[in-house]
């Protein structure tokens, strides 16, 4: 892979971009995968695509609570969860201020479709795309959300015609339900963490972020390459074909943005134009002050030392050139 050597982390030589390969399957797993895969399938698509259609009507237990059916469907019965510095086996002894919870804020590694079915699953979130540099952010659906970690949107810069809008103002709409961001703005592989976006910079003083790590086994549950119907496919054959599957989450504890009295004034909703016109009028996206720096770093570090990661300095444009080197050696 020397040609994407470029696309390592000078300091650590990671490179987050990467697929991770697959693990070597058993004989039994390389026999019955194809015929695990035709008997989950047709259950999948209906189960998924009449979820999806009725999500508008839903109550909220409901909707969690039948989010659950799909991890049964893809074989993932089990998650590994643990708060950072909380000893096995003393989960439910810790304080509700220990963890997510309604008026909070969640920001997570970005990996995987599923990272947003298990946090809808048990917060059921209100989910935001963040982008590289702005402090502003688009509102998720779930399905948007899901399909953001396979899709080259994620790149993207936001259009002219979105609204935008602030994390400190969907906390005003949502009192009732936690708000969902990937700072990163981009999937990795999980080995490393990329910058952060500041838009996490204008969740008020008052509220919690927690970082919250996701790990998959096996390890190639992961789409760090967004593209079209080809890499839609391989995951659901990977999601579908093997028989179990496990998630890894570990919270930190909440950090307090220091500077959100300040930097939690909202505007409202927004266009990407105004988001542009404003960024150049006030340098949104800028240079950041050190308070603010620090503030990224705290949530950074949680998330890297969470996820047994590096922080790497590599950013979404390099991705973009990353992807594009990818799709031709795919040619």
């Amino acid at each position: 892979m020397e040609k994407f050597s470029q696309f390592r982390d000078r300091g650590s030589g990671i490179s987050p971009f990467m697929p991770s390969p697959a693990p070597e399957s058993s004989l039994p797993s390389r026999l019955f995968g194809p015929l695990i895969f035709l008997l989950r399938l047709p259950f999948f698509l209906l189960y998924t695509t009449t979820y999806f259609l009725l999500l508008p009507l839903l109550p909220s237990p409901l909707r969690k609570l039948l989010l659950w059916g799909i991890f049964a469907l893809t074989g993932t019965w089990w998650s590994d969860l643990q708060l950072d510095g909380v000893k096995r086996g003393s989960l439910s002894q810790q304080p509700p201020s220990r963890i997510p919870r309604a008026g909070t804020v969640i920001a997570a590694n970005f990996t995987s479709p599923l990272d947003a079915v298990y946090l809808a699953a048990v917060w059921d979130c209100v989910f935001v795309q963040s982008f590289p540099g702005s402090r502003q952010v688009r509102k998720l659906s779930l399905w948007q959300a899901v399909t953001l970690a396979l899709s080259p949107r994620q790149l993207a810069d936001a259009r002219d015609d979105e609204k935008l809008t602030t994390i400190a103002q969907l906390l005003k709409e949502y009192p009732t339900r936690a708000i969902a961001v990937f700072p990163e703005c981009a999937t990795t592989n999980g080995k490393g963490i990329l910058p952060l976006s500041p838009s996490l910079l204008t969740v008020p003083s008052s509220t919690q972020i927690f970082p919250l790590s996701l790990r998959y086994t096996p390890v190639d549950d992961i789409t760090p390459v967004p593209g079209g119907v080809k890499v839609w496919w391989g995951f659901l054959w990977k999601l579908l074909a093997r028989p179990t599957h496990c998630i890894r989450i570990r919270i930190g504890e909440g950090v307090v943005n220091t500077v959100g009295a300040a930097n939690g004034v909202s505007h409202g909703e927004t266009s990407g134009a105004d988001l542009r016109r404003r960024g150049e009028e006030n340098g949104d996206g800028g240079e950041l002050t050190a308070e603010e720096q620090r503030v990224l770093d705290k949530v950074a570090e949680t998330l890297a030392r969470l996820g047994r990661a590096k922080r790497v300095g590599l950013t979404v444009d390099d991705k973009k050139n990353f992807v594009k080197a990818w799709e031709k050696r795919r040619r």
